[in-house]
């Protein structure tokens, strides 16, 4: 099966649908400047140099002003938006010519490699991106855009693509890498959320991933209960070709979560060719519920996580046998994303022991409230994130590389409000994990054993997100007759 590159089924209804957006853009604008005047840490610093007091005062009413007048055209715009989201698929999809392909696999034969990162980019609109102390998002997806790619740079003077590696004797899994793997298989990014920043993303890493599948959500009422104004955020690039794509809509998000459509991303991809049968792997990509801050009802946040995760392995089971044919061998099924609840902290044990972590192993994981010694957290403290310490990659990984690093600029395990928890101050200190990439194996006709390689926690995002991306190299062998 091939994906159809546009959301619609023909060009009459795209265009319909980018007419509603031109004529929803003003009030767009207007809203998301109002928000954008506010400050971040790094913006006020500059502005003790060049103060200017007037700038709110002068630009706020002008900016409200543009606002109500462009309420009538916005008006036109939605209803003319809100029906062509029936007609919508909910994710669009970029098919490239690759530079190079990836080394064809076949069983029986030699084992493979694949590598996997996951980021939460925290690409919004400007005015939201405040509220986790970023902003100027024109220049920061430029910034991404460029990390993500230059190892993949550097990897294309190789040629054919190649997944071997050579491995260090005794070397652990965990490390703390300044810089993104050199050959990364699979992207998955979470909180792309505004659709200029995911078009501008697409563009950036299209010419080293030949599929991409981004704007991915719903909007509108459509298969929601809550007016959807963002989409999911999910983002996915794969070397691979993509087969088959699903969505799913998380129901029971609240308050400023009620606003974006968040839900899975299920991905099939085809690797290569076992005896005339096909190798797959599966991808599942996620964002789960964001607890509103301190809380009394912090309880219900988690509950809600809990449900989230509970729904998609559901998404997940009913995608596979959607889409699985008889003799596929599946090479990986990894579940991957920000779930927002870590493996540390006493107020998320609810989701702690979720039934995901019995169906999926996590390479970081003992059990809960437990983990590898060399798993860190990766979740910034967003107050400081403007720090000289953690101003670029390589300075952020020597700062987490020290436990007194980790103390200030990873954000603190968390009691069951939401508050901070006293009790960890005395304990060896992670910081909370809430990113996560999980994998599991699956029966076949050619049976693989899965070795985890590398699992990384890479800082090359230091000054565009506040989070720390995380990366896990497979290396699948056939199994021994």
């Amino acid at each position: 099966m091939v994906l159809r590159e546009s959301p619609f089924t023909n060009r009459f209804l795209s265009g319909l649908y980018s007419l509603g957006q031109y004529l929803l853009f003003p009030s767009y604008w207007a809203t998301d400047c109002l928000l954008d005047l506010r400050e971040t840490t790094a913006e006020q610093q500059q502005n003790r140099c060049r103060p200017c007091p007037l700038r709110a005062l002068v630009t706020g009413p002008l900016l409200l002003l543009l606002l109500l007048l462009s309420m009538p055209v916005a008006l036109l715009g939605l209803l003319l938006w809100l029906p062509l989201q029936a007609a919508r698929r909910p994710f669009a999809y970029k098919h490239t010519a690759p530079s190079r392909h990836p080394e064809p696999w076949e069983l029986p034969g030699t084992g493979k490699a694949f590598s996997f990162v996951s980021a939460n980019v925290c690409l919004l609109p400007d005015g939201l991106a405040k509220n986790s102390n970023l902003g100027q998002m024109k220049q920061r997806v430029a910034r991404i855009g460029q990390h993500l790619t230059q190892g993949e740079a550097s990897a294309s003077l190789a040629s054919p693509r190649s997944s071997q590696f050579d491995r260090e004797e005794g070397a652990g899994p965990g490390e703390i890498s300044a810089s993104f793997p050199p050959d990364v298989d699979f992207l998955c990014l979470q909180e792309v959320f505004d659709q200029q920043a995911g078009a501008r993303l697409c563009q950036l890493l299209s010419p080293f991933y030949e599929h991409i599948v981004y704007d991915v959500g719903t909007y509108g009422l459509n298969g929601c209960c809550t007016l959807k104004v963002l989409n999911s955020g999910l983002f996915l690039a794969s070397h691979y070709p993509v087969l088959a794509a699903q969505y799913h809509c998380y129901p029971n998000g609240i308050r400023e979560d009620a606003l974006s459509a968040k839900g899975l991303l299920s991905v099939q991809v085809q690797l290569g060719e076992a005896q005339g049968q096909r190798i797959v792997g599966y991808l599942n990509c996620t964002h789960l519920h964001a607890p509103a801050g301190y809380s009394t009802c912090y309880g219900a946040h988690a509950q809600i996580r809990f449900d989230q995760l509970t729904m998609g392995l559901s998404w997940v089971q009913l995608f596979q046998d959607a889409h699985a044919q008889q003799g596929d061998v599946v090479a990986f099924d990894v579940f991957c994303g920000d779930f927002n609840f870590d493996n540390c902290s006493s107020g998320d044990k609810l989701e702690q022991t979720h039934i995901i972590f019995r169906q999926y192993q996590d390479p970081c994981r003992v059990g809960p409230r437990q983990d590898k010694p060399w798993a860190i957290g990766t979740l910034l403290n967003y107050l400081e994130i403007y720090e000289e310490a953690v101003s670029t990659p390589e300075k952020l990984k020597r700062t987490l590389e020290q436990e007194e690093g980790r103390r200030k600029y990873l954000a603190c395990p968390i009691l069951q409000d939401g508050c901070p928890d006293p009790s960890a101050a005395g304990s060896p200190w992670e910081g909370r994990r809430i990113d996560y990439i999980l994998y599991r194996e699956h029966p076949a006709p050619i049976s693989l054993t899965t070795e985890v390689e590398k699992f990384s926690f890479i800082t090359q995002l230091a000054g565009c997100s506040d989070h720390v991306a995380v990366g896990l190299r497979l290396l699948l062998n056939p199994a021994p007759q």
